[in-house]
């Protein structure tokens, strides 16, 4: 088996001279940690497993993540499988561990594959990984069969074959046909090509949009201060006091002030909201769309 690099090989010159179990030891070494915590009967039944994580990890290289990743992962599920195998269920260790090791793999090279989620169902990660393994099977039997599939009908006996829909089958394939791509990487090979970011739609607000907001802005703010003028000093600072301050002031504080009772100061405001209202109207009814 061949390996990335110099950790990749020591590790496994140190799987292959590492003891291999019997299963009365196997099943001393499981007791011994779940019922006493045993570190040390811990340690030599994961090095005895090594081998069985590196081999799980170099099958899944193809999808390019680095073998040292992957052996770290597997030895992430190996320890899951120590910490939760039961060995009065009767079954071997090396059993059990292959499913927990085979999963944390999984999950690491999806999260890995592409920088958008490739999917975390059951459905999708079973998509991931047997996809291209069942569009081959059933491209060979139709084939012997004297028999060519095209799109459609591939995609949706896929969907049988694994369980999952015509429309999950779809996506999945586009998220496997392709790398991700920089939106900040250029449109030409130059230096001088533009960046594809460029080239989306902008969903902001256009120029026109904003110089006619901005004018309906400043026609609108004309029209309250000349509304403001209508009403006498006192109205006005209820008004601005209660609605044009970042933090209103209560009913009962202003009348503290201007020692007048909360309900007195209540009916002052809605006699100015009325003035002001009277006074908008009567500039113009397309104010009535800002209230």
């Amino acid at each position: 088996m061949a390996f990335d690099g110099p950790t990749d090989q020591t590790l496994s010159r140190q799987a292959r001279a590492a003891e291999l179990l019997d299963a009365e030891t196997e099943a001393r070494l499981a007791y011994a940690w779940r019922d006493q915590r045993d570190e040390a009967a811990l340690h030599r039944l994961i090095t005895a497993y090594m081998r069985l994580a590196i081999s799980m990890a170099a099958k899944f290289r193809r999808y390019g993540a680095p073998m040292n990743d992957l052996i770290q992962e597997a030895s992430v599920g190996l320890m899951k499988a120590a910490e939760k195998f039961d060995p009065d269920r009767g079954v071997r260790f090396s059993t059990y561990a292959v499913w927990w090791i085979k999963a944390s793999i999984q999950d690491y090279v999806m999260r890995n594959w592409s920088m958008v989620r490739t999917g975390s169902t059951s459905a999708q990660k079973s998509l991931f990984f047997n996809l291209k393994r069942v569009q081959a099977k059933l491209e060979r039997e139709a084939a012997a069969l004297g028999l060519t599939l095209d799109q459609h009908q591939l995609r949706a006996k896929v969907a049988v074959e694994i369980g999952v829909s015509i429309a999950e089958v779809e996506m999945m394939e586009g998220r496997l046909a392709g790398s991700d791509a920089s939106l900040n990487a250029t449109q030409a090979s130059d230096d001088e090509g533009r960046e594809w970011i460029d080239a989306l739609e902008d969903d902001g607000p256009q120029a026109a949009e904003r110089v006619e907001a901005a004018h309906d802005q400043a026609r609108l703010r004309e029209w309250l201060l000349a509304a403001m003028r209508g009403l006498n000093a006192r109205e006005r600072h209820i008004v601005t006091e209660r609605r044009l301050r970042d933090a209103p002031r209560t009913l009962e504080s202003l009348g503290i002030e201007m020692g007048l009772s909360k309900e007195r100061v209540r009916q002052l405001e809605a006699a100015a909201y009325a003035k002001l209202r009277k006074s908008l109207e009567a500039q113009s009814t397309e104010v009535m769309a800002f209230l």
